[in-house]
């Protein structure tokens, strides 16, 4: 399946980036599961851009979250 057609990273020049290799979303998913960090996709899903940008910890997505759906 070809990631770059749904990707939603506004990342482009990340070197994991689907549009930058024919590799899909795997590269980054495994540098996101090793740094145990959440990738930028899902910070973009839940329209918080301004946190993902400082710490994609899966403790600050999980905190980011909990105040979206506090907000909603």
């Amino acid at each position: 399946m070809d990631c770059s057609t749904f990707c939603t990273c506004k990342v482009l020049d990340c070197p994991k980036h689907p549009k930058n290799h024919n590799d899909g979303c795997t590269p980054c998913i495994i540098k996101n599961l090793e740094q145990h960090e959440i990738p930028a996709c899902f910070w973009d899903k839940i329209g918080d851009d301004k946190q993902a940008k400082s710490d994609y910890t899966f403790y600050k997505f999980a905190q980011a979250v909990m105040a979206t759906e506090k907000g909603s």
